[in-house]
């Protein structure tokens, strides 16, 4: 299970991390009006969540004291190197964290705001809102680039043509995360699905 948490985290790191790599310095400020976040804010947003909630996550709440989730929405980030280091920051609490998740305390109880959930539980809601987020970002980095866009999935008016070459393939060749939503050939989510 930890494996497939893994990925999908992954997953969506790897799509943010493309969509930055297309962006000049100036579009990660732009605002559409100044109750919208930026791009860099919601970075910053992203990984203040992830910092406070996934540092020592099996014994402390994960919504620290320290965290000022307020000051996570001030455009205050200077630069797309800075917006980049606060970004990597916050996965590598998250990994870290994930690395320690095991079968042996995956369904233990800890605390977000005082509420009791389950660690898995604690994965599948931030494997929620993360991608809220990451969405977003893409959404704001189409708009931007506009005909400069290079699409992260299947290409607009390509479904079929891909679907097609997909059906070519021997189903050993398929890439593990050939769809951008599910896994084609994942033995794990199969085996949750299986009926008896």
């Amino acid at each position: 299970m930890k494996d497939l948490f893994l990925k999908r985290f992954q997953y969506y790191k790897n799509i943010a991390d493309q969509t930055f790599e297309q962006l000049e310095e100036p579009q990660l400020f732009w605002q559409y009006n100044p109750e919208s976040n930026s791009i860099a804010t919601i970075v910053k947003h992203i990984s203040g969540n992830m910092i406070s909630r996934w540092t020592n996550f099996l014994t402390e709440d994960g919504e620290k004291e320290w965290r000022n989730r307020d000051a996570e929405f001030e455009n205050d980030i200077q630069s797309k190197a800075e917006m980049l280091e606060i970004w990597e920051k916050g996965w590598l609490v998250l990994f870290d964290a994930l690395n320690q998740v095991n079968d042996a305390n995956i369904n233990s109880i800890i605390l977000i705001r005082g509420e009791k959930i389950s660690v898995v539980d604690a994965l599948l809601r931030q494997l929620a809102h993360y991608p809220y987020h990451i969405g977003q970002i893409i959404y704001f980095a189409k708009m931007l680039k506009n005909d400069d866009w290079k699409t992260l999935s299947i290409a607009r008016n390509k479904s079929q043509e891909y679907t097609e070459l997909l059906k070519k393939q021997n189903s050993a060749e398929i890439h593990q995360n050939s769809s951008p939503v599910c896994y084609a050939k994942s033995d794990e989510v199969r085996d949750e699905y299986q009926t008896e």
